[in-house]
């Protein structure tokens, strides 16, 4: 195997010198003491610095104490919730608002939402000649997988409501972030889901009645990874996925299996996550050990504005993007209701971490129209005001104009929408169909080889099942 030591960033600037980090701690008995260290050869002896420590010691505590006494005084008649610390002292409200310092933060957009090509020259302007470059079957295909997730989408709440499922993790208005950088991975690249992907588990080749059958409870995991393009397993504990990923990555790295020159066979990661988990430690160590070992990966952060209840400007008082930079990685904000500009950004992004430059970061603004998940009553922590501003801006109709644009007629939309509702039926005919299944799956993919101890638990419980069966009455049925 390949070891390659991370590179430092040729482009970081100087952080400071050894002087600049000199710390000076004032003397809380004596404020107007000076900051300054006197030089040696102006100190007093030994003997005298040892008298006057003690004297300085003794004049500390007594003013802790006396300190002490008067912070207690204060919390005992200072009521909670007036931004308070716990030792009586006043600190600054919190703030929800965004940093009045933070950096200003250019977003990438190549559709505009009246589903018109941007003609400035912006940075957006570098991705077009990605987009001009895609035929009309891979644009339509966009169309088609956005409709049909939707579509799906629907009808799996529908089912949810009905009973026939205990939870539905909804992505209607991600679909333009998900489906734009689904298209943009290569068939060897891995993909790291949360558990809201499901647009992206589609166009990676999972059979959605997988989804359906992990939160109808029918499996512990819905797919094989290696039989649909190295999609991972969904994963519901927030954030902890961006490490098993790094790690992965990592392994890769290790591997050799990357930045050789060809495209076709280097192998990259992707992570999906949402604003919440950004919060998670998790995150931030996988984003430590990526820079660290510079892995071929690529964070891709939907941000849908909400972690359930919490709006993201309660999380950060800065622009998520700006985030990765402190750990050595460049981020990018892209406007996530853009399949477009998903679409070419994440290709590039892709390319640039296969090729051995490091991981990268994108961060996609999005927002969830629908409730985090169906035990979610959004209209309790958020307007309809600001719901309504976001379904103006959503992915299906502004892409739609963009292909009627180009010439794309009535029956183009007519077959996606048949289709759609056509994936929809046969989701709930064959959810209808899921069997109960046998406790044989708790032990059966415990280890990839059988094991004793495992098949003795197994027999184990079989035996206490079947004691529970009631017995024939002598002379008739039970």
């Amino acid at each position: 195997m390949t070891s390659r030591p991370a590179a430092p960033d040729d482009q970081a600037g100087p952080i400071g010198n050894e002087k600049d980090c000199e710390v000076t701690v004032p003397n809380p008995a004596n404020p107007a003491q000076s900051a300054q260290q006197a030089p040696a050869s102006e100190q007093a002896p030994a003997s005298e610095q040892a008298t006057a420590s003690k004297q300085a010691q003794a004049t500390d505590h007594a003013a802790g104490q006396a300190q002490g006494a008067a912070d207690t005084q204060a919390a005992a008649s200072t009521q909670p919730g007036k931004g308070t610390g716990s030792f009586g002292r006043a600190w600054p409200a919190a703030s929800t608002g965004p940093d009045e310092n933070a950096q200003p933060v250019e977003t990438i957009q190549v559709l505009t939402p009246e589903g018109v090509l941007r003609a400035d020259d912006g940075p957006s302007a570098d991705y077009l000649p990605v987009i001009e470059s895609l035929g009309d079957d891979l644009l339509r295909r966009f169309h088609r997988d956005m409709v049909v997730t939707r579509r799906f989408d629907m009808e799996a709440a529908n089912l949810q409501k009905q009973g026939q499922l205990g939870l539905w993790v909804p992505s209607v208005g991600q679909e333009g972030a998900q489906v734009g950088s689904a298209h943009a991975t290569r068939a060897q690249d891995h993909v790291f889901p949360a558990y809201r992907e499901h647009a992206i588990a589609m166009v990676r080749g999972v059979d959605l009645l997988g989804v359906i059958g992990l939160l109808r409870g029918t499996t512990h995991g819905g797919w094989n990874p290696a039989e649909v393009d190295n999609f991972h397993l969904y994963t519901l504990v927030i954030g902890s996925h961006t490490l098993h990923s790094t790690g992965y990555a990592m392994g890769i790295a290790l591997d050799g299996n990357y930045a050789t020159g060809n495209p076709d066979t280097d192998e990259a990661v992707i992570v999906y996550f949402g604003d919440g988990s950004t919060s998670q430690g998790d995150v931030s160590e996988a984003l430590v050990f990526a820079a660290s070992y510079q892995t071929p990966q690529v964070f891709f952060l939907q941000n849908n504005h909400w972690a359930i209840s919490v709006p993201v400007s309660t999380q950060s008082r800065v622009p998520l993007v700006q985030r990765p930079m402190g750990f050595g990685i460049p981020g990018i904000q892209i406007d996530g209701n853009d399949v477009l500009a998903s679409y070419a950004v994440t290709a590039r992004a892709l390319d640039e971490t296969r090729a051995g430059r490091g991981p990268r970061f994108i961060e996609a603004l999005t927002y969830r129209i629908g409730a985090h998940t169906s035990s979610d009553d959004p209209t309790k922590y958020r307007t309809d005001a600001e719901l309504q501003s976001w379904v103006a801006k959503d992915p299906i109709p502004r892409y739609e104009k963009f292909l009627r644009s180009r010439g794309a007629g009535d029956d183009v939309f007519a077959a996606i929408a048949e289709e759609a509702d056509d994936f929809a039926a046969d989701i709930r005919r064959r959810t209808l169909e899921l069997e109960s299944p046998s406790t044989d799956k708790i032990f059966d993919h415990v280890y990839s080889d059988p094991h004793p101890v495992i098949d003795a638990q197994k027999l184990w419980l079989a035996e206490y099942e079947d004691s529970l069966e009631p017995e024939a009455a002598p002379g008739g049925d039970a």
